[in-house]
């Protein structure tokens, strides 16, 4: 939808501009009149150079999305109407990007909509986690309450997020700089030493050999690795976005001997905490058990979870199944058992979710205690023993000039 900028004098008589979303400028001027805007300049806003060049356009990320819900949970709260804030907050917003969707979502609302339907309009930023529970908070007049504990989880996902994203970033720096050592050693670095060892007309060690046969090897074909590393990442990715490919890679992912359990803990820790937050928010538990499988993030707890939501559509329970699947922890499914029994579920799956958090929060510091020796031991043992096997010639020929 176009923006127009705008200026004029309102009801006061005072001069005052701005920035509004409409099909066109008749559709705008009309809806300033209705705001008694006396309209003196209309026109439409000037496309940015980022709109032509779409890597240049500013990204919305999910900081920015956490902080405005917070700020609508504080604004509502305070008793300032919906759109107010909306448009408080649109003309606050930094990121052009974020500030254009916020002005379209106030549009959506001033002509009908529910604020569930206009945030609905735009999937990318706002879930259906998110709409759900605005959904439900609109339904059942506590928006501002659901809009904080909105804010409470997206804080929550985020943290647990970057710790998980922190323990996979160490060793695969580690591990990529290894390589570009490796590479740069075996491509321009061993080659002067065969050069020079073949001036000399001596046979080579066995392990100096095989040195070289990998650098030869390496330098002959270095293209044709490329290729077939892009080739086989493209593969996997093919494989990955299939039912069969995401579900066998998924399960093997959970039965990884190292980053396996701790996969598990996370996804304990996400399932529970977005249980619990919907079902204290007012959202239907059936739409709850929706919502937590599309946003599991792996295949094997996605199906649980629909297993869970036929149970309960058939009038049982939700410990049951989620026990039948083998993928939680019993202590996990006596506490939600003890929930459903006592009625308290929402609660006893908040503390769940507090408890496997800090359960992730100890195994990533030791699994990165853990990795961080063995890249050192990897990388040191590797250099070492090129270095070992380069100048084994040069030991044997300074002996044989000694002798």
């Amino acid at each position: 939808m176009p923006i127009y900028v705008w200026e004029g004098i309102n009801a006061a008589g005072e001069k005052t501009k701005g920035e509004l979303n409409a099909v066109d400028g008749a559709t705008a001027k009309a809806m300033l009149q209705k705001k008694r805007i006396n309209v003196t300049k209309l026109k439409p806003k000037p496309k940015d150079l980022s709109e032509y060049i779409p890597f240049l356009a500013p990204k919305v990320k999910q900081t920015d999305v956490v902080i405005f819900t917070r700020q609508m949970s504080t604004l509502i709260d305070s008793g300032l109407p919906l759109i107010q804030g909306l448009d408080a907050l649109a003309r606050q917003q930094e990121n052009p990007k974020f500030a254009e969707i916020l002005t379209q979502i106030k549009t959506d609302v001033e002509t009908g909509s529910t604020f569930a339907e206009a945030l609905k309009k735009h999937p990318k930023l706002f879930d259906r986690l998110y709409t759900n529970m605005v959904a439900a908070g609109e339904m059942g007049g506590v928006l501002d309450s659901v809009m904080a504990r909105l804010a409470a989880y997206m804080e929550k996902a985020q943290r647990l997020k970057r710790k998980v994203k922190g323990a996979m970033t160490y060793p695969a720096i580690v591990l990529g700089i290894s390589i570009g050592v490796l590479s740069i050693i075996l491509i321009f670095v061993i080659p002067v030493f065969e050069k020079m060892f073949k001036e000399f007309g001596h046979a080579l060690p066995a392990p100096t050999q095989m040195v070289i046969d990998v650098s030869n090897f390496v330098k002959s074909y270095i293209l044709l690795i490329l290729l077939l590393l892009g080739g086989l990442v493209f593969l996997f990715k093919k494989y990955y976005s299939t039912e069969k490919g995401r579900t066998q890679v998924d399960r093997l992912l959970l039965r990884a001997p190292i980053f396996g359990p701790l996969l598990r803990k996370v996804a304990v820790a996400k399932l529970t905490r977005t249980l619990g937050t919907l079902i204290v928010s007012g959202v239907p538990i059936i739409e709850a058990l929706n919502v937590a499988a599309g946003t599991a993030g792996n295949k094997i707890v996605e199906n649980a979870i629909i297993k869970v939501k036929t149970s309960v559509t058939e009038g049982k329970t939700i410990a049951q199944p989620l026990e039948e699947s083998g993928i939680f922890p019993a202590m996990v499914i006596q506490m939600i058992s003890v929930g459903e029994t006592s009625g308290a579920l929402d609660k006893m799956l908040t503390k769940v979710a507090d408890f496997y958090d800090e359960e992730v929060d100890t195994a990533v510091d030791a699994l990165t205690s853990m990795i961080e020796p063995l890249m050192i031991v990897f990388l040191g043992g590797t250099i070492g023993t090129i270095i070992i096997a380069m100048y084994l010639p040069i030991f044997k020929m300074a002996g044989a000039v000694s002798g």
